[in-house]
């Protein structure tokens, strides 16, 4: 057996150039289950199982749950050259003056719209080529690459490659345009197979899969990372949307593309589930990490409050405010609250002393307040 041709093969096209047709999945010869990626999938199990019981155990998760899609949405966003930062986008849902490219946030916030999207929409259908082409219409709604046919499947050749280079000097060619739908087509009839394939290398192989069949015009990286989080939810094996791989993608952004590559070229699909798995782990043990440093945060001031202002209850239903809104203003407690300014006022000064709130602007008036020390886990590995 040619390991070379085993994911595929570069075949010449009319025009001059090479595309990759990948063969449908699951690789032949079969995957093989060495120690070392017997081990990984061990831990990889473990550290998911691990993950997912977090949002078991807190009394209101929706919080924390907020903070995860926005860090993978942000993440993801930037591995494609977005340039948003989690300030920039905590500031913008807040409805307050920001200093970041417009079109940059929306962007993010067009990932977190198509992540809820997608969730919804697989209580009623399975994932699906139809959602595939639902989800990036979200996607690409109104945003960069939205003149690329949101929702369609590409009907022209596409390639991978450093910018303004040509269709003859690309990275990668993907299968071309008239293929497409019969790859696709392969790649969902793969994802509903039943078979003995352990979830975790089964979206592995999807993952790169996806990629490397490139079926739309843009939005591709982003919407395979999406598949990650949906493959995983379909499955009931996360109840929440918690997991950030695209932490690690960015982190590891050489390897990730070499090993994708190393699949096409020499049909290394060990290496790359391997380098997959040591990315659940990780990102896993990450999440489980904030989680904890969150809720003992959590805790720590609610300790401070009921201490310092048992009478106040408004005290409380703040302080759980600002785990979903880290940016706020008087305004808005009295608006929330349905206080009066002086009112909503001296519950922001008592914040403010006893340390949870630090005032932003420096003025005296319309100022803007932060939960710093939240904000601090917040954007960790975010930068």
């Amino acid at each position: 057996m040619d390991y070379k041709k085993r994911a595929g093969s570069y075949i010449q096209q009319n025009s001059g150039y090479k595309a990759f047709i990948p063969k449908p999945l699951p690789p032949d010869p079969e995957i093989e289950y060495d120690d070392e990626l017997r081990e990984l999938l061990s831990r990889a199990d473990r550290a998911m199982a691990r993950l997912d019981g977090v949002t078991t155990v807190i009394p209101n998760a929706t919080w924390f749950i907020y903070i995860f899609i926005r860090k993978e949405a942000l993440l993801s966003s930037q591995i494609e050259g977005t340039q948003a930062t989690m300030e920039g986008v905590l500031e913008y849902e807040s409805d307050l003056k920001y200093k970041e490219n417009k079109d940059d946030l929306e962007e993010v916030f067009n990932y977190i719209d198509a992540m809820r999207y997608g969730l919804d929409r697989l209580k009623e259908l399975p994932l699906s080529l139809r959602l595939f082409k639902e989800i990036h219409n979200k996607l690409l709604s109104g945003v960069r690459g939205g003149n690329k046919s949101p929702g369609e499947f590409r009907k022209s050749q596409n390639w991978i490659g450093p910018g303004n280079s040509s269709l003859n000097d690309a990275v990668f060619v993907p299968p071309p345009a008239n293929l497409v739908t019969e790859k696709m087509g392969e790649l969902e009839n793969f994802l509903h197979k039943k078979d003995r394939i352990p979830p975790l290398i089964k979206i592995s192989l999807a993952h790169a899969q996806f990629e490397t069949i490139h079926p739309f015009l843009d939005g591709n990286g982003r919407l395979g990372r999406l598949l990650i989080t949906f493959f995983l939810c379909w499955k009931n094996i996360l109840l929440q949307p918690i997991l950030y791989m695209s932490y690690y993608f960015k982190y590891n952004k050489i390897d990730y593309y070499d090993y994708l590559m190393e699949v096409r070229n020499k049909g290394s699909w060990e290496k790359w589930i391997k380098f997959f798995l040591k990315g659940i782990i990780e990102t896993s043990n990450e999440g489980i990490n904030t989680a904890k440093t969150i809720i003992e945060l959590k805790e720590r001031y609610e300790n401070i409050i009921l201490e310092s202002d048992q009478k106040n209850k408004y005290s409380i239903f703040l302080l759980k405010t600002l785990f979903n809104k880290p940016y706020i203003r008087v305004k808005n407690i009295e608006e929330d609250f349905n206080l009066s300014y002086n009112a909503a006022n001296n519950l922001i000064k008592h914040f403010v002393d006893v340390g949870i709130l630090t005032e932003t602007t420096g003025k005296e008036r319309n100022r803007v307040y932060v939960f710093k020390e939240y904000m601090d886990i917040i954007i960790r590995n975010t930068i």
